[in-house]
Formats: C-alpha cells, structure tokens, sequence
C-alpha cells in the first residue's frame, strides 16, 4: 500500500487542493494527515471539511488545539496568535467538535505518528537538532515516525551503530536495521525556502519515502488572507517558503 503523509495545511485551500490532485495522479491508498489543519490560511472550515473527509485519520497539531481554547497562545508570535483569534470567530459547532477531538497520536501501518514530537506530545516540541532527534528516538518503539510541525522537510536516521544521519527526503529506502524520523514538511506553509506545498508519500511494500512538491496558486491564497483582515505577513511569507 502507498499513503499521502499530509501536515501544516494551514487553512490554506489552494495548496490542500493541489496536494489531493497529485494524490490522486500518483494512486495512493489512503491519506493519513498529522495536523495544523488550521490556522494563519483564509479557509479553515472548508479545510477542515475536506481533511476529514479524504485522510484515513488526522491528528491534533498545536494550531487546531489552539483554535478551540486547548493550547495557550500566550507564547504564540502576534501574526500566529490574530491568525488562532480570527480561525476561532470563524469556526462552527461541527468544526470546533471535531477539532476538540482530535487525538495528539495514532501508532498504526507499523509506524508512530505525531504533529510534533512523540515525547510529551502535547508540549509541542520541534525536532530540529541531532540532540533533539536521539531524545525523540527513545520515545517511540516502532522503526519509523512521522512528524510535522516544524514546516520543513528532513529524514533522520539512527543505523545499527547509533550514528544519526540526515538523509535527503527527496526519496529514502528504509533500511531494516535503522529508526527514521521524518518530516513531511507543510502544505499551507513552507518554511525551507521553496514556496511550494510538500507532503510525503509512504510506500510499505517498498519500504520507501519519498517527498513531493506541488505547485499551487499562491496569489489567491495570500489576497484572501488580506481580504480576511489577517496579519499581512501570513501572506507575504507564502511567496519565498519561509
């Protein structure tokens, strides 16, 4: 089976729909999404809508929690926390349920699955550094986890030695002998410099990842996001990925 890894939607339409368009070109089985369904994007709730409609499940990320009163945005940067303040006047009944009940984690396929780290989850943690990579190693049990959160793609693995190498994401065959932790990157926002929607695709048979990059319309994305009244840097950051 193939499965479409999807993370950091954002509220960001245009970006989820380019993603589902290349899911189905590339005949995945199922999508499976690790959260921030919402948050900084104009379209939350019909982001929400779609999500739970396509992914085989969906996590919690901090910006959905956020956007019903389950994370405290006081540590959030100003432009995040009018982004949480205008999803929350926008959400209905329907969506705040359903993002209230949101699970943080799913182990399932053989694999974990975290928006951030598996170690305390709801700390919303980032994976950024080796240090970061061994201490969220000895948190899961299975050979492979899947994260989100921090916007950027990256594959760790930790070989048969103990040496943790950084892979290219580009595409990866999972050894036997080695733990991976991978980051799909994010649909509604890139941060790793290149403007376009990332999401990964999972195959179990081959034993392989590999990272996609889709092309969206931008330009809506970020005149609706003026429109709304939403912090003007949501929409200038779109242009350069970061």
């Amino acid at each position: 089976m193939r499965f479409a890894v999807i993370s950091d939607i954002h509220s960001n339409l245009e970006a989820l729909a380019a993603v589902l368009e290349d899911v189905d070109r590339q005949e995945l089985d199922a999508v499976l999404c690790l959260g921030d369904v919402v948050g900084y994007g104009p379209d939350p709730v019909v982001c929400l809508e779609i999500v739970r409609t396509v992914s085989l499940f969906v996590l919690a990320g901090n910006h959905d929690y956020a956007a019903v009163g389950l994370t405290d945005i006081r540590d959030f940067n100003p432009a995040a926390r009018a982004a949480v303040e205008w999803t929350r006047q926008q959400l209905d009944p329907r969506s705040r349920a359903y993002l209230t009940s949101l699970p943080l984690t799913r182990q399932d396929l053989g694999a974990f699955f975290v928006h951030g780290s598996p170690c305390d989850p709801a700390e919303w943690a980032y994976i950024l550094t080796l240090g970061d990579a061994r201490r969220a190693l000895e948190c899961f049990s299975e050979s492979v986890c899947f994260i989100g959160h921090s916007h950027v793609p990256a594959v760790l693995e930790i070989d048969s030695s103990g040496e943790i190498n950084v892979l290219d994401p580009q595409r990866v065959v999972f050894r036997r002998d080695s733990r991976y932790i991978v980051n799909v990157g994010s649909v509604g926002q890139p941060r790793d410099g290149n403007p376009d929607a990332a999401y990964g695709i999972w195959d179990i048979e081959e034993n392989v990842f590999e990272l996609r990059r889709v092309a969206y319309d931008v330009q809506t994305t970020q005149r609706k996001i003026l429109q709304a009244g939403l912090p003007p840097v949501l929409a200038h950051r779109l242009t350069f990925g970061h």
